[in-house]
């Protein structure tokens, strides 16, 4: 098909990244609109939310060969193996979560023009029997930019009042919280800890902790306290706090952690026996001191994360229709700006989700 059409141009505004490294690596520059193939729809972008997985992919933080906080990390060097799957494809367009709204499709592509979609950012190429696993903006290119072609099979109509910015907060931070509150089984009654629970995934494990009925246990700073229990934290302790002294040993059954680092161990000792440890991140450091007695002797789960499990999507767009979770919008900016908001995402001042808003 020709992109010669009313509804999007040949060329688009796009930010590429080049590499790993600086701020300088984010170039805001026009690229050639993509067409869609068989299977595969083109949205134009209304909003896209960023993420921690942006930036850590721009520092090369997945490689193997850093080994400190997120925080911390260097931007000197090339890091080629810096990405999820091994190599980042550079120069490509970062981008993982996308509100849309369909604007062409390509053959067998079934998705009604004008229809407003989330993109499931997780794909199980291979179906759901087997854990490979793809991410737009991280794979191949993804939603910086005004416009993206996924697969139709990975578009998600969704029907309800909330702003394109609001959509945009939910797919990679709660998609990422659902999975993992899923695989942990979390259920009614259950004591849940959440350490980071301040962030995009953090405060989305809290709404859907609560949702299933569990009891969610909040760590955060003293600034973002009232936030997480307006949005029904049933306890919030702070970072500096004596864990243990403050609960106990064995006293939660589930932990969902995706900071790591030092406190990893102390964690492991506040889990109840039997009890499950899911984890899909480490921003506090990705080596961890594991005693392990702490594990075998109480029969603990350790969970890693990555894949979404086949409920995990679908679930989200129910729970938005009906109005059991809300969007937690900290702030927008223009996606020309991205440098800057990333600048000011690294403060770790907000709670929730930032989103960038590509030119009309």
């Amino acid at each position: 098909m020709s992109n010669s059409s009313p509804f999007f141009p040949d060329t688009m505004m796009a930010v590429v990244t080049t590499g790993t490294g600086g701020y300088d690596k984010l170039s805001y520059q026009p690229v050639p609109t993509p067409v869609p193939g068989t299977g595969e729809v083109l949205l134009r972008v209304r909003a896209a939310g960023m993420n921690n997985t942006e930036i850590n992919t721009r520092l090369g933080w997945y490689s193997s060969s850093v080994t400190d906080s997120t925080d911390t990390t260097s931007t000197d060097g090339e890091r080629a193996d810096g990405g999820w799957n091994n190599a980042t494809p550079f120069p490509f367009i970062q981008g993982t979560d996308c509100c849309g709204e369909v604007v062409a499709a390509g053959p067998e592509a079934k998705t009604a023009i004008g229809t407003r979609v989330l993109v499931r950012a997780c794909m199980r190429e291979r179906g759901f029997d087997h854990m490979d696993n793809i991410w737009m903006g991280s794979d191949f290119d993804g939603a910086f930019a005004q416009y993206v072609k996924v697969p139709a099979s990975e578009v998600f109509p969704v029907s309800c009042g909330w702003s394109d910015a609001e959509l945009a907060t939910i797919p990679c931070a709660y998609g990422t919280a659902e999975n993992m509150v899923h695989r942990a089984g979390v259920g009614a009654g259950h004591r849940v800890l959440i350490p980071g629970a301040s962030g995009g995934v953090g405060s989305a494990l809290v709404q859907l902790v609560k949702r299933r009925g569990a009891e969610a246990i909040a760590i955060t700073s003293a600034s973002k306290r009232d936030t997480l229990m307006d949005v029904g934290a049933d306890k919030v302790l702070l970072r500096d706090d004596d864990l243990l002294a403050e609960l106990g040993e064995q006293s939660v059954d589930v932990v969902i952690d995706n900071v790591a680092g030092a406190g990893f161990g102390t964690l492991l000792k506040l889990l109840r026996r039997g009890g499950r440890y899911a984890s899909s991140g480490a921003i506090a450091g990705p080596i961890v001191d594991l005693d392990m007695r702490d594990m075998y002797l109480k029969d603990i789960r350790l969970i890693g994360c990555t894949a979404w499990d086949e409920p995990v999507f679908p679930n989200l767009v129910g729970y938005i229709e009906r109005g059991e979770i809300k969007p937690l919008l900290a702030q927008t900016f223009p996606l020309r700006d991205i440098a800057h908001a990333q600048e000011v995402f690294q403060q770790k001042g907000h709670v929730g989700k930032f989103v960038l808003i590509p030119p009309e």
